[in-house]
């Protein structure tokens, strides 16, 4: 299928030496917060002005926010400019990726996507841009490219030369420092039956961590703790993980308490292709957040920038006045809740290294040039045919400034079941950003008391 890609000028397309991946100069950082946006987005609009240049992304006074941390829909009065159906898809193909086509292809009846007017919402603090633009002549990818030298808060790349600098700033992009919040997540059958599973989750990255030493930061990127309320038969499972910066230097450190056996034990498997908790096997480790832990299996293809439809301020899917049942439909979810919005995208392929074992062959990336989220992903088979279509859905939190990962779907084109998580509609407890933790909360020792039914 062909793709009209955007040029970027100066950068090399082909595959560089992996040592050779450096900072950027100083007069090439210079143009964060001039004619690229702090973060590295282009700040321009397009030429014919469908998507606006950046002008700081949403106020903070954008809404109200509830007790729960619910925000308001800024652009609740807004109707959809047009929707793309199965019906009108061709003329709207070369702004969709060939995941998005498939959707229309598999579910012709009921897939469809409201697109409304493009809003640049993202931002993130002051403090924040700083870290970045000095990230910009400082860090550098580890060798081999898997993991990251002299880096700090959030996007190490905010001016990236290769595809392996896109996909580490979609893991190393700014999430709040620490998170702690209550969500939903399942995986239906093709008729539309589900079963949700409730979870506490615990985030906490690193300079969010009381003993961090800026001087000695380490290698751990971030903790995660994860604890399974519901149903009965998973209650009181919890998930530990020590992610690392180096994952090949020094793989990823997991845990899995089961609440059934009352024992801790080492969960290697928690990486890759191993079977994500709580998925019924719809989801793999590094499915989770779009993507996530070391790249090294795969090499990775820069492609260029795109302009595609992507899912963006989804407010109006986050309502706390909506039912999960409301969300949840045979195939895919309510696309009557969605929006998409015209934005341009950074491009990244990985094909699966020689000799190296994955149930995905190749993959396709389209990440977000204002936020860095993955907004859609397409996994192939080993026979090279499209198995499953991700969408993330971001949503600004203007309260706080964070571009946020709201939503997530993960669509098994051939089986017809998907996962969806993050849902927090029906969830009426505080989301609690920012907090500084201890290293002790995230310790083998501590799940035991966190996995008490």
């Amino acid at each position: 299928m062909k793709r009209s890609f955007i040029a970027i000028s100066g950068m090399a397309m082909a595959f560089v030496a992996l040592n050779s991946y450096a900072a950027v100069s100083a007069d090439q950082a210079a143009k964060l917060g001039e004619s690229l946006t702090p973060m590295g987005a282009e700040r321009a609009g397009n030429q014919d002005g469908s998507i606006p240049a950046w002008t700081g992304g949403l106020r903070v006074d954008s809404g109200s926010v509830s007790a729960s941390g619910h925000l308001s829909d800024p652009f609740a009065g807004q109707s959809p400019l047009f929707t793309i159906t199965a019906q009108n898809v061709e003329q709207y193909r070369d702004k969709l990726s060939e995941g998005q086509l498939a959707m229309f292809k598999r579910y012709p009846q009921s897939f469809k996507m409201p697109v409304y007017a493009t809003q640049r919402t993202a931002t993130v603090p002051a403090s924040v841009e700083q870290a970045i633009k000095q990230n910009a002549v400082s860090t550098a990818l580890a060798e081999g490219g898997n993991g990251l030298r002299e880096f700090s808060t959030a996007v190490p790349f905010p001016i990236p030369q290769n595809g392996l600098e896109v996909l580490w700033n979609h893991i190393g992009r700014y999430r709040g420092g620490s998170i702690k919040r209550t969500i939903m997540q399942t995986a239906p059958h093709a008729n539309g039956q589900y079963v949700p599973v409730t979870m506490n989750q615990w985030f906490t990255y690193r300079d969010h961590v009381k003993e961090f030493d800026p001087a000695n930061p380490g290698n751990v990127l971030f903790y995660y703790m994860q604890t399974i309320t519901s149903p009965a038969r998973l209650s009181g499972n919890v998930l530990l993980v020590h992610e690392t910066l180096d994952q090949v230097a020094e793989p990823r450190k997991a845990w899995i308490y089961t609440a059934g056996q009352r024992r801790v034990r080492r969960a290697p498997q928690v990486a890759y292709d191993g079977p994500s908790p709580g998925s019924e096997g719809q989801v793999v480790a590094d499915n989770v957040d779009m993507y996530n832990g070391s790249p090294d299996r795969y090499d990775w293809k820069l492609l260029g920038k795109q302009e595609l439809y992507i899912p963006y301020n989804a407010y109006k899917l986050e309502s706390p006045t909506l039912k999960y049942s409301e969300i949840i439909k045979p195939g895919h979810i309510n696309s009557d809740l969605t929006r998409y919005e015209l934005h341009r995208v950074w491009v990244v392929e990985a094909t699966l290294k020689q000799g190296e074992r994955h149930i995905y062959a190749k993959r396709k990336f389209y990440i977000d040039e204002d936020s860095w989220q993955i907004s859609v992903v397409e996994h192939y088979d080993a026979r090279g045919t499209l198995w499953r279509v991700g969408e993330g859905f971001m949503t600004q939190l203007y309260d706080k400034a964070i571009p946020w990962l709201s939503v997530s779907t993960l669509y098994d084109l051939q089986n017809g079941r998907y996962m969806v998580s993050g849902l927090r509609n029906e969830e009426r407890s505080k989301v609690d950003f920012g907090a500084v933790s201890s290293s002790a909360e995230y310790t083998p020792s501590a799940l035991r008391k966190v996995g008490i039914r």
